[in-house]
């Protein structure tokens, strides 16, 4: 009987921890897909347009935090006349991007979306997301995790 009662509370203990188990898994799938979704769009606008929009599309798809810092590159130049960028097209991380190049998009287990292009690179994103949308945060530009944001917050004063 003991041993019953036990099984049972169990089976009590152990249902819910797998329904908030499935229903954590489901928010992650959701929000995966999300910042998938949001990075393949900016893409998409991008190839649509040639990297000719203005404001540029990283921007439009940017943070507060990463919008200021695009902005001081900005600044920067109109105070300069001369570039602090990285020097290089990062969606595409090319200075003359193919836009029709094959690219696969997936999440690493950091949560960043991962965007593989066709001549080999990587390209991470870093977003934040609410309930109905999500922003870039910051780009990763290479596998050693340097950060578009601090090198222009770093290099654009």
């Amino acid at each position: 009987m003991q041993k019953t009662m036990f099984s049972i509370m169990m089976l009590l203990i152990g249902f819910p921890a797998m329904s908030a188990t499935a229903n954590l898994t489901e928010a992650l799938q959701t929000a995966f897909a999300m910042k998938v979704t949001t990075i393949a769009n900016m893409y998409q606008q991008d190839v649509n347009n040639q990297g000719q929009d203005y404001p540029v599309v990283l921007q439009q798809y940017g943070s507060q935090e990463l919008q200021a810092a695009m902005q001081l590159e900005q600044d920067y130049f109109d105070r300069k006349q001369a570039s602090c960028h990285i020097g290089y097209d990062v969606l595409w991380s090319s200075q003359d991007p193919d836009y029709g190049q094959d690219k696969e998009f997936s999440v690493t287990t950091r949560g960043l979306v991962q965007v593989s292009l066709a001549q080999g690179n990587n390209v991470y994103y870093e977003l934040s997301c609410d309930d109905s949308a999500c922003k870039v945060v910051d780009v990763i530009l290479d596998e050693d995790g340097t950060s578009l944001r601090e090198h222009l917050l770093k290099h654009c004063r």
